[in-house]
């Protein structure tokens, strides 16, 4: 079983939906591979849980973190500001439809939400989540150049003296 299927079905179990939820996996995985993601790709995703394996230990709620990571860039269109609240919205729907309860899916939603870096995590389980999808900001210099490309690259429709501009502000946001 690869390191996504194992993923996927822990946390899918341990959130307590139903089923195994397999064509949901394979609709996520299909999104991440849409061809304007240079970045926010199936390659984050695996990034972000091969991390998060690492920092699981430290999760208050361990198996909504780990969904939140596979709904966190479910919907991603460069061009729009609520990529965020409809994966939020997508993955609580799901949830729900299949049976977890709702506190859990609220969990999941808002921690997708977190993902929006507006404000500063507060929980536990947001500062995980948080601290592994930023991850990338404390990469080695070649990692770091080729996500900056990959960036650049969903962004290209936006002229470079914006983007540059705009980059800059949002790194220091961080």
């Amino acid at each position: 079983m690869s390191a996504l299927q194992t993923s996927w079905t822990r946390a899918w179990h341990g959130i307590g939906a139903s089923g195994n939820g397999h064509a949901l996996r394979e609709a996520l995985l299909a999104r991440y591979a849409e061809p304007h993601r240079k970045y926010h790709s199936t390659r984050h995703l695996s990034e972000c849980l091969s991390a998060f394996d690492a920092a699981r230990a430290l999760a208050d709620h361990p198996d909504a973190v780990e969904l939140a990571f596979w709904f966190h860039d479910a919907i991603y269109d460069p061009r729009r500001s609520d990529n965020e609240e409809q994966s939020a919205d997508w993955a609580q729907s799901s949830l729900l439809a299949a049976g977890a309860d709702a506190a859990s899916a609220a969990r999941v939603h808002s921690l997708v939400m977190a993902t929006r870096h507006a404000a500063a995590p507060t929980t536990r389980d947001e500062q995980v989540l948080v601290d592994i999808d930023l991850g990338i900001l404390g990469a080695g210099a070649e990692r770091f150049a080729r996500y900056e490309a990959e960036i650049r690259e969903e962004y290209r429709f936006v002229p470079a003296w914006l983007f540059h501009r705009k980059r800059r502000a949002i790194l220091q946001s961080f």
